[in-house]
């Protein structure tokens, strides 16, 4: 009777329901719930692709689906790539990870000397370095790869060296400038020849001209005004290792199989194992300043940083992950190492989080006994958050003194304002008002606020407004132009 009964139960519906039964649907729902206009997801389980579909549209207004093939862009899942780019030359003995940074970059110059002497290539791999986040040393300007890494020596430290994970972009692409003067051909070169095409990654490009050139690919989309609306793709080449690649879902699947091989490509081994170890091994923990909302709702016992990879655990498992975002677009890959098992999330909608909650329940579907709904639960999460950031810009507008004029006449304040660390920006009066112009992306109409203060309305409606405040001199003309969070220019001559 007994194994009559173990029989029974195993030919039930129950036990014979598969993991991924009904994930289509899910995430059908998924796509709708966050109003996300196209996305593609794979799922790897040990050295198989067990799943893999696009939703929706390629661009809003258009019936060009997103399918398995469609490109998104990688955003900062592009730092996996370096990391290994940096592990596979460590591995060769050319590379060593804790030598200072200017053993191969004599040129290589931070805020202080002594972090300029001690700072190592792992501390570029691991956002440790101390350096506050500088983006805009590369968004919207017109500055390349090794310009950004210059101006590295006047961004003045956040923390001391190595102790907090602050994220920071300009120093991850630093570590592509190593690959590049180390391995004597350019990064892309040597990540299409070490990584891309051994993998068999032909949808994977290194920059955004090549990516774009793909009939295939999806427009990047932002909510405007509450209206889900495309926008124009942004080039971020100049910051190329930290967050330029595009690639597909197919592509990714075959990276994560890598993966989740322990560097293999079938029976050939691409990595020692001592040196792809390094990848998901904690080198940094991370704060919950660091780290994201989700931790509320998953309560990980530990968060930290491995090379190119965030880690945590989640229902007794380690887990590997990194999400990307660039405007208009999301990325998430998520790895089980144990299980052999790894999902993709991209889609072309800024900042839609749906992608945790597609990486949550595909694991609660392997690991089983879960009955969240990661969906529901991630939407009432960010809708708080969305909810609670506007409430705050809400209160910070309302501190606004009403019937005050400028000081100054509107042709006063137009000059060109520069410095050192952040570059120039020109105040023109255009048809009797004032616009701000710091590059063609950056471009402004200048409201007046009150006193000297001016809202900058910026023309690309994706990057939305600030307040911008000139500040007067001793002798009342206008010394320099202050964007807050310590950004000054000062008025040229």
């Amino acid at each position: 009777f007994v194994v009559l009964a173990i029989a029974v139960g195993a030919g039930s519906p129950a036990a014979q329901q598969k993991p991924l039964d009904g994930l289509d649907a899910y995430v059908a729902r998924a796509v709708k719930d966050w109003n996300v206009p196209g996305l593609a997801i794979a799922v790897v389980k040990d050295d198989s692709v067990v799943f893999a579909k696009g939703y929706g549209v390629r661009t809003l207004g258009t019936t060009d689906r997103v399918d398995t093939h469609t490109l998104f862009a990688n955003a900062s899942t592009t730092k996996a790539f370096t990391a290994l780019a940096i592990e596979l030359l460590a591995d060769s003995g050319r590379v060593r990870l804790d030598a200072p940074v200017t053993t191969y970059l004599p040129d290589f110059q931070l805020y202080d000397p002594y972090v300029t002497r001690e700072v190592t290539v792992r501390d570029l791999l691991t956002h440790r370095t101390g350096l506050p986040e500088a983006d805009f040393l590369w968004y919207g300007t017109a500055n390349d790869l090794p310009e950004i890494i210059r101006r590295l020596r006047y961004v003045k430290p956040e923390t001391s060296l190595r102790s907090h994970f602050t994220y920071e972009n300009d120093a991850y692409a630093a570590a592509g400038l190593v690959v590049q003067r180390v391995s004597g051909v350019p990064w892309e070169r040597f990540y299409r020849e070490r990584i891309l095409d051994p993998l068999g990654m032909h949808e994977t490009y290194t920059n955004t001209a090549a990516a774009a050139a793909d009939p295939d690919i999806a427009s990047p989309h932002f909510r405007i005004d509450d209206t889900v609306r495309a926008t124009p793709r942004l080039a971020i080449d100049n910051i190329g290792p930290a967050g330029a690649m595009y690639s597909s879902v197919s592509d990714m699947a075959r990276w994560m199989r890598f993966l989740l091989d322990s560097g293999r490509v079938g029976t050939h081994r691409l990595i020692g194992q001592a040196a792809f170890g390094e990848l998901f091994h904690p080198q940094m923990l991370v704060g919950a300043d660091g780290f994201y909302p989700t931790m509320t709702l998953t309560h990980p016992h530990f968060t930290g940083y491995g090379l190119g990879w965030f880690l945590e655990d989640y229902r007794g498992e380690y887990v590997v992950f990194h999400t990307g975002s660039i405007d208009g677009f999301v990325a998430i890959v998520g790895m089980i190492p144990d299980r052999r098992l790894g999902v993709v999330v991209f889609a072309n909608l800024d900042h839609a989080e749906l992608r945790h909650a597609l990486m949550y329940t595909v694991f609660d579907r392997y690991i089983g006994g879960s009955t969240h709904d990661w969906n529901a639960e991630m939407l009432a999460l960010y809708t708080r958050l969305d909810r609670e950031q506007r409430t705050k810009e809400r209160a910070e507008l309302a501190t606004r003194v009403a019937h005050t004029k400028p000081s100054l006449a509107l042709e006063q304040y137009a000059g060109t304002y520069a410095d050192t660390l952040y570059g120039s920006a020109t105040v023109r009066l255009d048809h009797g008002a004032l616009v701000l112009e710091s590059s063609p992306l950056l471009t402004a109409d200048l409201e007046h606020w009150n006193y000297d203060t001016f809202m900058a309305h910026y023309r690309n409606r994706s990057l939305g407004e600030r307040l911008v405040t000139f500040r007067l001199g001793p002798t009342g003309t206008v010394a320099s132009l202050d964007f807050g969070d310590g950004m000054v220019l000062a008025r040229t001559p």
